[in-house]
């Protein structure tokens, strides 16, 4: 990610240039956070310590793997916790111990409890990808894509007991390109969180912003991606499949399955020619085909083109080139 011009934005923290006499501490766990935190850190409200979740069990093996927020905190020799449970009282004690001035939040991944945020005396700031109170929750970024949604946005907001649910400091709308990727939209969004965490920070410090209480009426809620999530079933609108396609890699990855074999679809793309209406009714829901050195899949209402697929436990490999090793199983 590149911040050098974010950078540039170090002047909206304190015209005057004040040394950092306020005492943050920094929550996040996943890329998000820790894209955010690294631009952080270059400004003069760089946190004193972090705090993330436990090392989790990751890949073929189930090694214990650190958050990225885990990794860049001792890069930079920050002081760093990873609470298992946010209630332990040898934990409240450092957080009280310290003495923090404010919690600043990113993804972290869990409900803080109220006997935590009310520690710092600046409250606690939570930064989160939405146009709040629309996307609450744990996937924001992916359901805004999933349903075809315009517009998106980051909202900061003061964080409450529940989730994403209080009051909105400031908040800034983006559109959203036509089949634009997660990991895409991700970047664009942690560029302008950190923008914004910068305008604002100086002007929640100095009391010179009024929370605006959310909508709660409006509100939506988004769940937690898991990975059954990124099975693609034919008979659903190809409109729907593209957008899984654009919003679940790489994780959990798309995926059709044939003779209990599961395939990774890394790429696709809806297809727009003069007889695909012609191709389209001459086939059945779910049948695959190539024409031109293209594999295609006949959906609910219309025809995607299959670019890139990824046989389990096999190399990626183009549409055509597996048409060409694959095509007796996909005929079954």
């Amino acid at each position: 990610m590149e911040f050098y011009l974010l950078i540039k934005l170090r002047g909206f923290i304190n015209q005057k240039k004040m040394e950092n006499k306020i005492k943050i501490i920094y929550w996040g766990t996943p890329n998000f956070s820790a894209e955010i935190l690294k631009f952080l850190i270059e400004t003069d409200y760089r946190p004193i310590a972090i705090i993330t979740q436990v090392d989790k069990p990751a890949g073929r093996g189930s090694k214990l793997k650190s958050s990225e927020v885990k990794i860049l905190a001792e890069k930079e020799n920050i002081p760093y916790f990873q609470p298992e449970k946010l209630k332990n009282q040898d934990f409240l004690n450092q957080l009280k111990k310290i003495k923090p001035d404010l919690f600043i939040v990113a993804s972290y991944g869990k409900i803080i409890p109220k006997e935590i945020l009310e520690i710092p005396k600046l409250g606690v700031i939570n930064i989160h990808p939405s146009l709040l109170p629309r996307w609450r929750g744990p996937s924001p970024i992916q359901s805004a894509i999933l349903a075809g949604d315009k517009e998106t946005g980051v909202s900061i907001m003061l964080l409450d007991e529940e989730m994403d649910h209080g009051p909105i400091l400031e908040s800034r709308k983006l559109k959203i390109e036509s089949r634009i990727t997660f990991k895409r939209l991700e970047e664009i969004l942690i560029k302008e969180s950190a923008k914004l965490l910068i305008e604002i920070l100086p002007k929640w410090i100095n009391g010179e912003i009024k929370p605006v209480p959310q909508n709660h009426e409006e509100a939506v809620y988004c769940k937690m991606i898991k990975k059954e999530d990124g099975r693609i079933s034919w008979d659903e609108s190809v409109d729907i499949i593209d957008r899984k396609i654009c919003a679940l890699n790489p994780w959990p990855g798309t995926y059709f399955e044939v003779c209990d074999k599961k395939f990774k679809v890394l790429d696709a793309e809806i297809a727009i020619f003069s007889n695909s209406a012609e191709l389209w009714n001459t086939k059945k829901v779910g049948e695959f085909f190539c024409e031109n050195k293209q594999l295609m899949v006949k959906c609910k209402d219309g025809i995607l083109i299959l670019k890139n697929i990824q046989p389990e436990s096999k190399n990626t490999m183009d549409g055509y080139c597996f048409w060409c090793g694959y095509q007796q199983k996909l005929k079954n």
